[in-house]
């Protein structure tokens, strides 16, 4: 993944802030050829569940608790 507007030296010092960012950054713009950890998306959902794409966040709450999204 290749950012251009943020700075990931700064960022990085703060573990759980860059865990939350990255994990935001993969699910609205793709993998890039990485896995996403359900048990870290479980665990961070409520920080990120308002910063996804809203089609996405209905299908990753199908995934991890088996919610009907229809």
């Amino acid at each position: 993944m290749k950012n251009w507007n943020t700075d990931l030296q700064i960022l990085r010092k703060h573990p759980e802030k860059y865990r939350v960012w990255q994990l935001t950054q993969m699910i609205n713009y793709g993998l890039d050829g990485k896995k996403l950890s359900l048990s870290q998306v479980r665990k961070y959902w409520g920080e990120i569940e308002n910063k996804i794409d809203p089609t996405k966040k209905k299908l990753l709450a199908y995934y991890l608790w088996n919610r009907n999204p229809f």
